[in-house]
C-alpha cells in the first residue's frame, strides 16, 4: 500500500497536540513548574447544575429495562433539533434541516464528502486549523487562502473567492475574535447569491457576542438559500468533552442542477456517523431551557470577564492587541518574533502557554492567540507574571 499523497500537504503534526509535547519537555525540565495553560482554549469551569442533572438523568434510564435505548435517529433525536430550531434560529426551519453530531470539527471533516474532489474551497486565514486540513487529508481539493489581518480589519477580500465554489467563514473568527457586522455579512451573503457560492458559516463562539451584531448568518435575508450553518455546544456550554454540535442545511440551498443539498447531507450523515451519544442530547436539550440558558450566559461572562482581564494586562505590557470582546481570545502582534520562539519565550520566561498563530494559517505567523478558557485564580496569576516578568517578546 502505499501512503495516501494527501498526507503531504499538512504538517506532520495536528497543530494542537504539538504545543502538549511541548508542555510535556518543558514539565520533564522542571517538573515544579506552575504552568498557567491560556492556550488550546479547553473550557475549565464545571458543567453547570441543569446540564449535570439531565447527565444524571438520562445516565441512570440507561440502567434499566424501561429507559434503556440503543441507536437513535442518525442525524440526532426530534427533540434535540426541535429545540435548537427553537432557542436558537426562533423556528426558522424545521428539525428535518437540522442535523445534531459530536461536533463542529467533525462536521467540517464530513462536509468534504458533501463537496466532492473537484470542489474548489475559499478559506479565511487564519482560520481554525480543520477548516484547512480536512480538504486537503480528504481530496486533496483546491483551497484559496483569505488573507485577514488588521491591515483589513479582519475582512476577506472577496474578490479572491469569484473563482471558488465554496466560502468558508467563521464568526466570530477563532483565532483573531472578529465578529462580522450585518453590514458585513450582508455584503458576502450578497456576493454568494450573485455569484451562486455556498457559504459554510461556523458559529461555535456565537454566544459571546456582545452588542447589536448577528449571531447567525440566516440573521441576513437570502442567507438561507446559500449558507450552510455549524454550530457546537462546546464553548457554549462547556461540553468539550461532552461533544454536541449541529449544522444547518437548509432545503433552500440548492445546486446549480436545481436540486437540494440536504438529502445528501443527510446520506453522509447516515453513512458515516451513527448518531450522537443520547446522554450529550440530554444534556444539550438542558443547555436550551429556560434556567439552563441562565446558568451557561454566567459562564460565558465569566470567560469574557477573564479576558478583558488578560487584554487589559497584555496591553500595559505593549503588546498590540486584537479580540477578546466578541469571543474569548485574544490576538496579539508581535515584534521582530516568529511565533513558536513568542511562545517558547512566554513559557520559559513566565510558564505561560499560549498558541502560536501560525498553527491557524500563513497570515497567523507573527501573532499569539490567547485564551481566557481559565479559572479566575489562573487569570489574575497570569496578569501578576506579566507585570512581574521580564517580557522581551514583543
Amino acid at each position: 500500500m502505499k501512503r495516501n499523497p494527501n498526507f503531504a500537504k499538512v504538517s506532520g503534526r495536528y497543530f494542537f497536540p504539538e504545543i502538549i509535547e511541548r508542555k510535556k519537555k518543558f514539565l520533564e525540565r522542571y517538573p515544579e513548574a506552575k504552568l498557567i495553560s491560556l492556550g488550546i482554549g479547553d473550557t475549565t469551569e464545571p458543567l453547570t447544575f441543569v446540564i449535570t442533572e439531565a447527565l444524571m438523568r438520562s445516565s441512570a434510564a440507561l440502567g434499566t429495562r424501561q429507559g434503556y435505548v440503543g441507536y437513535g435517529p442518525e442525524e440526532g433525536h426530534e427533540f434535540i433539533r426541535q429545540k435548537i430550531n427553537e432557542v436558537i434560529y426562533k423556528g426558522a426551519f424545521s428539525p428535518a434541516e437540522i442535523f445534531v453530531s459530536d461536533g463542529a470539527a467533525c462536521d467540517i471533516g464530513r462536509l468534504q464528502f458533501l463537496f466532492g474532489q473537484n470542489c474548489h474551497i475559499a478559506i479565511q486565514d487564519p482560520s481554525y486549523p480543520a477548516f484547512l486540513d480536512t480538504p486537503l487529508l480528504s481530496s486533496g481539493q483546491k483551497v484559496t487562502l483569505l488573507p485577514c489581518n488588521p491591515e483589513n480589519d479582519f475582512f476577506p477580500d472577496l474578490n479572491l473567492a469569484r473563482d471558488a465554489d465554496v466560502l468558508c467563514l467563521c464568526s466570530p473568527n477563532n483565532p483573531t475574535g472578529k465578529a462580522f457586522t450585518f453590514e458585513e455579512l450582508e455584503r458576502i451573503v450578497a456576493f454568494a447569491l450573485q455569484s451562486k457560492k455556498i457559504i459554510v458559516y461556523d458559529v461555535a463562539y456565537a454566544a459571546y457576542v456582545q452588542g447589536k451584531l448577528p449571531r447567525s448568518i440566516y440573521e441576513i435575508p437570502g442567507a438561507d438559500s446559500v449558507a450552510i450553518e455549524i454550530g457546537s455546544f462546546s464553548k457554549m456550554a462547556g461540553f468539550t468533552g461532552v461533544r454536541l454540535g449541529w449544522t444547518v442545511v437548509p432545503e433552500k440551498v440548492r445546486y446549480e442542477s436545481g436540486e437540494p443539498l440536504r438529502p445528501d447531507w443527510a446520506r453522509i450523515v447516515s453513512t458515516f456517523f451513527n448518531g450522537a451519544s443520547i446522554l450529550s442530547q440530554h444534556a444539550g436539550l438542558a443547555a436550551l431551557v429556560e434556567e439552563g440558558q441562565q446558568e451557561i450566559a454566567l459562564q460565558i461572562r465569566h470567560y469574557l470577564d477573564n479576558i478583558t482581564l488578560l487584554k487589559q494586562s497584555f496591553e500595559d505590557a505593549g503588546f498590540e492587541t486584537y479580540g477578546g470582546i466578541h469571543a474569548p481570545y485574544l490576538w496579539l502582534r508581535l515584534e521582530d518574533k516568529t511565533s513558536w520562539e513568542a511562545f517558547d519565550e512566554l513559557l520559559e520566561k513566565v510558564h505561560i502557554i499560549t498558541c502560536p498563530g501560525c498553527g491557524f494559517g500563513q497570515e497567523g505567523e507573527g501573532f499569539l492567540r490567547v485564551s481566557g478558557f481559565a479559572s479566575r485564580e489562573d487569570v489574575h496569576k497570569a496578569t501578576e507574571r506579566l507585570r512581574n516578568g521580564v517580557l522581551a517578546i514583543r
